[in-house]
């Protein structure tokens, strides 16, 4: 049967990467193996964009954690318009408008803005480990935080009207990333300076691709807090605002005391 299959040069590089990469072929064609890999990561991919958020267990654990928080939905109705209409997923529903408005401006340094996005999967898998290691980090430098935004049929702009409605200087966006054939289960965040509606994604700052497999929880922290740090400093995030970390751990590692380099 070994002899079936005729093996791609580049196998030995499959150990550096989840890529399907040097699969071989059988003749003409993929052997079969790869090819029905192939179709369950797409079945788990598509079964990521169209799994519902379990908002009530998440808002639980949120709340045991000492996160008080609160649901909003977007204007998206239901997941199928959300899947064709991205411009209904940026802003609250009017029922949401509403109940942000009772917050009030409440003066808040951060606002944590959790987000089904593309993969509930990647938040319902990564949010609350990521939130372990944020949230300590963030209350130590002696920041603010607004009660976490838990959002159903959210793009990632919704965070801005919500930040501007509870008053927040600047907002981390935590999002199911749109799932490839090797993550489904991907979370990006996003980092605005100063939001409100009509900022652009120019102005904000990305760390993706963060999961067990991916962007390591500390990693994804100490990029993120660096940045936080610095747009504190400057009062700007975005293209203008880039992440030095990499040059940093260059620097600190001539000690032998940064992680990233170990």
């Amino acid at each position: 049967m070994s002899d079936i299959v005729t093996k791609n040069p580049w196998n030995t590089l499959t150990r550096f990467t989840q890529a399907r990469i040097a699969l071989g072929r059988a003749g003409t064609s993929l052997p079969t193996r790869p090819h029905l890999e192939f179709q369950f990561a797409h079945a788990r991919a598509r079964n990521a964009v169209h799994h519902p958020l379990d908002e009530g267990a998440l808002c639980a654990a949120l709340e045991a954690r000492g996160l008080p928080n609160f649901v909003v939905h977007s204007a998206a109705p239901d997941r199928a318009t959300y899947l064709q209409r991205p411009d209904l997923g940026r802003v609250p529903s009017e029922a949401a408008q509403a109940s942000l408005a009772a917050f009030g401006a409440g003066g808040f340094d951060v606002a944590i803005v959790v987000v089904d996005g593309l993969s509930a999967f990647a938040i319902e898998q990564n949010v609350l480990p990521f939130l372990d290691l944020l949230v300590p980090q963030l209350r130590q430098r002696g920041l603010g935080l607004a009660p976490v935004a838990v959002v159903r049929q959210g793009r990632v702009a919704i965070g801005d009207p919500i930040a501007r409605a509870l008053g927040a200087k600047l907002v981390i966006v935590l999002v199911g990333e749109r799932p490839g054939l090797s993550s489904p289960d991907s979370m990006g965040i996003y980092m605005t300076w100063s939001p409100a509606p009509g900022t652009t994604d120019a102005q904000r700052n990305c760390i993706s691709n963060v999961r067990r497999d991916g962007l390591s929880y500390d990693e994804a922290v100490y990029k993120l807090m660096y940045l936080v740090s610095e747009a504190f400093r400057r009062g700007l995030s975005g293209v203008m605002l880039k992440d030095e970390t990499a040059s940093q751990a260059l620097l600190a590692g001539a000690a032998g005391s940064n992680f990233l380099l170990e």
